[in-house]
Parts: C-alpha cells; structure tokens; sequence
C-alpha cells in the first residue's frame, strides 16, 4: 500500500523500500541512500484538524529508518518498522513501532533486536486493524534472508499475534492493494526461487485464509514493466497499471488490466500516451473502490490520467503545475485516494521545480485541481501517503528517513 512496500529482492536481511510507491529510500544495509531534498521553512504554527496544512512530526524511537507504514482507517493507531545502522558493520537496529495519529507519538516498540539476522517491513494495515509485516531473517552462513509473514491484530495489540502463510513457497510480497473496507485483500508477489513469477495472492489478512491464487503472466506483469497495483471492489477486481515494454522513450501506451478475484479473467484497455517522448513508467495508480474511477502518473511526461473502469476509457490526462509534457524531471509518484470524498492525492516532489519543495497535489475525480498542500521533501518516486479519510488527515514519509510528516487536507 502504501505506504503499500514496494521492494527490491535483497540478499542482505534488510528490506529496501524503492520508495514506492515504485521507489525511494534503500535500506541500511551500507547502501548509499539519496539524502532527502531540504523541507523549506513553514508558516508560523502546525496546522491542526479542520485546517490545511502540515503537522505534527513523527520520529522513530530508537532513531532507524522507516520501512514501510500504514494508519488505521477507522482508528487512532498506526504501524511502521524501522532499522538503524550501529558502529558494528552488518550489524543493525531494528524494531516495529506502534504510533498515535493525533499525537505523532510512538505508543509501543515490539520485536526490538540488533544483531543481523533480523529486520522488517510493513506491508499493510488490512480489515480489522490486521497489519502485515514481512520479518527477514537471514540464517547463518548467508546473505540471502528468508521471508516470515507475521500479522499484528489488532495493531493496538502492539505485538505479533499470528502468521499469514500462503500457500506458494518463498514468495516476497511486493505490493498491496490499498482496502481495510472488506476482507477481500489482493497483494502481489514474486517466486523468489521460481525466476521471480508473478501471483495475485486474495486473502483474508486477519483470518489467514486465501480464496485464490491467481499466477501472472511474467511477460506482462515482470518487474521491468512496473506494474503498479489497486482494487476496485464494488467490481470483484484487481487493478493493475504497467508499461509493457518497460517505460521505453517514445513506447507503447500503458496498460490498464482489470482481474476478476473469482474467476481470473482479464480484461485489458490502453492508457493516455501523451507527450513527445509518450508516458513511459506508471510511476504510481489509485482506484477509488466504490466508483472504479482510477488516476496514475506516468515517468517522461508529468502527466496525472483519469480513467472510468466500468467504461474502459480515459476520462483526463493533466499536466503537473509548472510542467510541461516532456518534464520527466517533475513527475509525480505515488498517489493516494480518498473514497470518501472522492479525492486523489499525488505525491509531487519537486513541485514546481523544488522551488517551494516537495507537495500534495489534491484532484477530484474528472481531473481537476482542488487543493495544493507545499512544504513537504519528498525524495525521488516517492510512495503514496497514508489516509484517514474520516479525519482528514495523512502521513507521509518525511523530512527525514526516520521520520513521517502529518498533513490535513
């Protein structure tokens, strides 16, 4: 989600985030991180609920970097992982931390070790308060970590309390659709030892179980193409946005591809394919549940497409503020949506050429412009924020990698 984890394989025990939403920051395992861009200074005072704005900063507790998080929709509870590096090499901090949406505040700290057999990611938080955690572990001996699926439910439990096992061997997890509406989640993964195939996994998070799955074609769903995945659930669907021939200058348009969870059928139509160099990557994609309207953004033309699924058509395709269709530069990331208000909220980082830093920019669903929320430092491809619709609020990743930045909208 996304704050639904994208991931690279990884060898080292330490999940990389390709901050996501397809992807950003990398992991602590010695790896040489982008620093993050400088938020520029803000408006006297926080913005608070009823207001626009940013709020409260959020710091992790023992200090390391954020793999992955994600916020009750129908709470005051949040969850996130975290690693840091120590003096020793290979040798890393890490934990999974409870936190308060209206604080800002870590409420609880659980599977704390250092060492280097141990590190995690969050997946998602799914129906009934159910978060997934990937736990790496790395056996003595090797590099490569092998991939526990473990579930906090409620997140308010602030520790493991059961596992999530799918039925296909070695897989990582590499999306999952945004949904704590049903028990119907779709999380796509990878066969680490079957050259990395593709499957749609559907399952009840919280009760463990799976009503299907459904194994991709790795021509079109493989991780050069960057597909990127949604839900549309009045529909019985996955949504899946890709690039069939790996975001290529002046390539084919992208591919919007509709699953249905029971049967498996698909049903594919084509993307916007604006701008002299074409879209490129789908570098993020939303599906408002209810409605299967869906927006994405796209890599070489800094363009936000809406589409009406139940008509398998483009309703729009806007240019970024300060853009023009050939500003590869200036493109958005990861996009959030908002069902209850019938809003997309794309991840801008460098809004208008970084000159008021990184923003959320606020869409409605024929395409138009409603609301720009400045001062955030987003790094490059930066994943979607985490929504609580009820309360207006969000998360994002920032200023910091040990860090995430509330928002009202």
């Amino acid at each position: 989600m996304h704050r639904s984890v994208s991931r690279a394989a990884i060898g080292i025990g330490i999940a990389l985030v390709l901050s996501a939403c397809s992807q950003g920051p990398g992991g602590p395992a010695g790896l040489s991180l982008p620093a993050r861009p400088a938020a520029p200074a803000r408006a006297a005072g926080l913005a608070f609920p009823g207001t626009v704005g940013l709020g409260k900063i959020l710091n992790t507790k023992d200090g390391g970097q954020i793999f992955g998080f994600d916020v009750n929709q129908n709470g005051t509870d949040g969850i996130l992982a975290s690693a840091a590096d120590t003096s020793q090499p290979g040798v890393f901090k890490v934990s999974v931390e409870t936190f308060d949406q209206n604080s800002g505040k870590i409420t609880k700290s659980f599977a704390s070790s250092t060492g280097k057999r141990n590190s995690y990611a969050v997946d998602g938080i799914y129906m009934g308060d159910a978060a997934l955690v990937t736990h790496f572990v790395t056996p003595k001996g090797t590099i490569y970590a092998t991939r526990k699926y473990r579930t906090v439910a409620p997140v308010t439990a602030g520790k493991f309390t059961g596992n999530w096992t799918p039925p296909i061997a070695d897989i990582d997890v590499q999306e999952g659709a945004e949904n704590q509406a049903t028990s119907t989640a779709v999380l796509f993964a990878i066969e680490l030892k079957n050259q990395d195939n593709p499957d749609l996994l559907v399952s009840n998070v919280a009760a463990n179980t799976f009503s299907n799955v459904i194994h991709l074609d790795p021509n079109l769903f493989g991780g050069a193409n960057g597909p990127q995945l949604g839900q549309y659930t009045a529909a019985n669907e996955a949504v899946f946005a890709l690039s069939p021939d790996g975001g290529a200058v002046g390539g084919v348009p992208p591919v919007n591809v509709l699953i249905n969870l029971q049967s498996g059928s698909q049903t594919k139509f084509n993307g916007y394919n604006n701008g002299p160099f074409h879209a490129g990557f789908v570098n993020g994609l939303a599906v408002d549940p209810n409605t299967g309207i869906a927006a994405t953004t796209t890599e070489l033309n800094a363009q936000v497409e809406f589409y009406d699924l139940n008509k398998k058509t483009g309703i729009a395709a806007v240019q970024l503020p300060c853009t023009g269709s050939s500003s590869q530069s200036n493109s958005g990331a990861g996009i959030a949506v908002d069902p209850v208000h019938k809003l997309f909220l794309v991840t801008d980082p460098f809004y208008c050429s970084g000159s008021q830093g990184s923003a959320l920019l606020i869409y409605d669903e024929q395409g138009n412009l409603v609301e720009t929320i400045t001062g955030f430092a987003f790094a490059i491809a930066e994943p979607a924020p985490a929504l609580n619709p009820g309360k207006r609020m969000g998360w994002a990743f920032g200023p910091q990698f040990s860090q995430l930045q509330q928002f009202f909208y």
